[in-house]
């Protein structure tokens, strides 16, 4: 058990370490900019309105979900953006969430049973 903690503290640092530079990766179609990081224009989103950050959308998920976010895109769909969150939760079960970005609702919600 001790192991498995381990492991999920470890899975949930190394997400932590990357989603700022990985995940707003397409926040902002819109954009064409290609000076700007995408750090930058997640940030922007941010500022304007146009997202919540991301650690107030997993702290919200990963508290009513019971579970670690390990995966998340910050994608735009019908012209608004979108959190899509990947939980894993304490037993081994996965849980994929679509997040409207601007105000937290979960708009999708699928779960996989988990497979013994």
């Amino acid at each position: 058990m001790k192991r498995r903690h381990f492991l999920f503290q470890s899975l949930h640092s190394a997400l932590a370490a990357t989603l700022l530079a990985a995940l707003p990766a397409r926040a902002d179609d819109d954009d064409d900019d290609d000076d700007d990081d995408d750090h930058d224009r997640a940030r922007r989103a941010v500022e304007q309105g146009r997202a919540l950050p991301l650690r107030v959308v997993l702290d919200q998920v990963e508290r009513q979900f019971q579970g670690r976010a390990v995966n998340v895109e910050l994608v735009r769909e019908h012209g608004r953006l979108i959190y899509e969150i990947r939980l894993l939760q304490a037993d081994g079960r996965v849980v994929k969430l679509e997040v409207d970005a601007a105000s937290g609702a979960v708009l999708k919600v699928k779960q996989k049973s988990r497979k013994d």
